[in-house]
C-alpha cells in the first residue's frame, strides 16, 4: 500500500496500524515475545539471585552485610531502575525502540558481570544500581516495542504472559543459587559471585535474537519515516506468508508533532487525568506489595523458619510457579472478560489473601512449607495484577510518548512503593517480631484493595482495541 500525502500541509496518510493489527499470530510474533520479553526473565533472575544469596552476603568474609544492608541493596537496585527508566525512556521516544533496547541490554550485561567482582558494600550497591538502570531502561523500550508490534486481539494476554516470565528467571536464579551456594562444589564466597554471571551469559544470547527484531513501524510512522514503516510491515507480512491487503484498510492522517515536556505534562494531567491517577495507583500499590515481600523472602525463611542459605532457592521454586501460572492461566480473560473487571478482581484477591496469610504468620500457624504455599496462592493473583498494571500504563496514552509514559509510571510507582518496601521490611525483620512484620503485610494488603477500587472507578475498556483508538496520536490530523 502506497502512502498518500497532501502537498503543502505536511499531512500524510498510512494504514500501517491497521495492517499490523489484522495479522494472525505467527513465528514473527513469537520471536518478538521471546527476544524482547527476555527482559522480565533477566529482572527475575537478578532479583531472585539477590534474595536467594542474602544469607551468603551476610556471611561473606568480604562483604559481611547486615539485614538492613541487604534490604538497602534491594532498594538501591530499584533506585537505579527508576533513573534508568526515566533517562532511557525519554531517549526511546526520541531515538527509536530498537536502538535503546540494544543499549540498555548492553548496560545490564556489563553491570551485572561487574557485580561479581565487588570488593565491598559500596561498590556492590553501585553495580547493583547500574544493573537496575539497564533493566529500568529495558522496561520502557521493550514494553513500547511489544505493544506496537503485537496485534490488538492478542495484546492483553501476550503482555501478561511476558511480564509473568519474570518468574521463569526467578526459578532459574533460585536453581542457580542452590547449585552455586553448595559448598561441595565451590566456596560460599566464590558461589555468590558466580551467580551474577548467569544473567550476563543469558543476555549475550539475547543480543543475537534481537538482531532480527525490526524497528517499530508505528514509531517510524510518527516520525515521518513512512516509507521505512511501510517496508517493514511488508517484510513482516512476507515472513508470515500474508498477502498485502486487497481491500482498503482504515488509514491514519498524521502531521509531524514534536514532543516536549510541556506536551507530556499536558497530555497526562489535562487530557488523561483519570488514566494518570489510575496508572500511578496501580503501579505504586503492586510495587510495594511485590518488592516488600519478595526482596525479603529469604530473610523471613532464614530468621523465622531456620531455612539454610543454600536451600532458600528450593523454596522459591513453587513461589515462582504460582507467579508464572497466574498470568498464563488468567491472561486470556483480560482480552475476553475485559481489562476493568479482571484488574479489580486480581488486585482484590491479592489483598484479601495476604490479610489471611499475615494472620496465620503472626499467630505461628505456618511452617516453612505452608508459608511458601500460602505465598504461592497469594501471588497467583498478584502476579496477574502486577502485570496488568504495566499493561494499563503502556496502552493508555498516545504513541508519541508511550515509552516515556511507561518510564514515568514505572519510576514514580517504584519510587513510591518499591524503594521503601524492601528497606521497611528489612528493618521489620531485623526486629525479630512477627507482629511487626504482620503489620507490614497488612499495609501491603490494604494498598492492593485500593488498587482494586481504583480499577473499578477509573478503568477503561482497552481489550481488543487498536492503540490509536484507545488514545489518538498527538499528531493525528483528523
Amino acid at each position: 500500500m502506497k502512502v498518500q500525502a497532501k502537498a503543502g500541509d505536511g499531512i500524510v496518510e498510512t494504514d500501517v496500524p491497521a495492517r499490523l493489527d489484522r495479522l494472525s499470530w505467527g513465528r514473527f510474533h513469537t520471536l518478538v515475545a521471546v527476544a524482547l520479553g527476555i527482559t522480565w526473565l533477566l529482572d527475575g533472575l537478578e532479583v531472585t539471585i539477590t534474595g536467594s544469596i542474602a544469607g551468603a552476603l551476610k556471611s561473606s568474609p568480604v562483604l559481611h552485610l547486615t539485614d538492613v544492608q541487604v534490604g538497602l541493596a534491594g532498594s538501591l537496585y530499584l533506585v537505579g531502575a527508576v533513573a534508568g527508566a526515566l533517562f532511557f525512556g525519554w531517549l526511546t521516544d526520541r531515538l527509536g525502540r530498537k536502538k535503546l533496547f540494544t543499549v540498555t541490554l548492553g548496560l545490564y550485561l556489563v553491570a551485572t558481570a561487574a557485580t561479581a567482582f565487588s570488593p565491598d558494600f559500596v561498590t556492590f550497591v553501585i553495580f547493583r544500581m547500574l544493573t537496575g538502570a539497564g533493566i529500568g531502561g529495558e522496561y520502557a523500550a521493550i514494553n513500547s516495542a511489544i505493544q506496537e508490534l503485537i496485534p490488538a486481539r492478542y495484546r492483553g494476554h501476550t503482555d501478561l504472559v511476558i511480564n509473568g516470565s519474570f518468574w521463569i528467571g526467578a526459578a532459574m536464579g533460585a536453581l542457580g543459587a542452590v547449585g552455586l551456594l553448595d559448598s561441595r562444589w565451590v566456596s560460599a564466597e566464590l558461589g555468590w559471585r558466580l551467580t551474577f554471571g548467569l544473567g550476563a551469559m543469558l543476555g549475550l544470547g539475547v543480543l543475537v535474537l534481537r538482531h532480527w527484531i525490526p524497528e517499530s513501524p508505528r514509531w517510524l510512522m510518527l516520525h515521518g519515516r513512512i516509507d521505512e514503516a511501510e517496508a517493514i510491515v511488508g517484510q513482516i507480512e512476507q515472513r508470515l506468508g500474508v498477502s498485502p491487503p486487497k481491500e482498503p484498510l482504515p488509514r491514519l492522517r498524521l502531521r509531524p508533532h514534536k514532543l516536549t515536556l510541556g506536551a507530556v505534562a499536558s497530555t497526562l494531567f489535562r487530557d488523561y487525568p483519570k488514566r494518570t491517577v489510575l496508572g500511578l495507583i496501580l503501579m505504586a500499590t503492586q510495587a510495594f506489595f511485590y518488592n516488600a515481600i519478595f526482596f525479603t523472602y529469604a530473610l523471613v525463611l532464614g530468621r523465622f523458619y531456620g531455612v539454610a542459605d543454600s536451600d532458600v532457592g528450593l523454596y522459591l521454586l513453587p513461589f515462582a510457579a504460582g507467579n508464572f501460572l497466574g498470568p498464563l492461566l488468567l491472561g486470556r480473560l483480560f482480552d475476553t472478560v475485559g481489562r476493568k473487571p479482571m484488574i479489580a478482581i486480581t488486585y482484590a484477591m491479592s489483598g484479601l489473601l495476604l490479610f489471611a496469610t499475615a494472620w496465620l504468620f503472626v499467630h505461628g500457624v505456618l511452617d516453612a512449607r505452608t508459608q511458601t504455599v500460602a505465598w504461592s496462592v497469594v501471588f497467583f493473583f498478584a502476579s496477574a495484577a502486577a502485570s496488568s498494571a504495566y499493561l494499563t500504563v503502556s496502552e493508555s496514552f498516545p504513541l508519541e510518548l508511550r515509552a516515556l509514559a511507561i518510564a514515568l509510571f514505572y519510576a514514580f510507582g517504584t519510587a513510591l512503593g518499591g524503594v521503601v518496601g524492601p528497606w521497611l521490611f528489612g528493618s521489620l525483620i531485623g526486629t525479630g517480631e512477627r507482629s511487626a512484620i504482620g503489620w507490614g503485610y497488612a499495609l501491603g494488603a490494604c494498598l492492593m484493595l485500593l488498587g482494586a477500587a481504583a480499577a473499578l472507578g477509573l478503568g477503561i475498556a482497552a481489550e481488543r482495541r487498536a492503540l490509536e483508538d484507545i488514545a489518538a496520536p498527538l499528531g493525528r490530523a483528523d
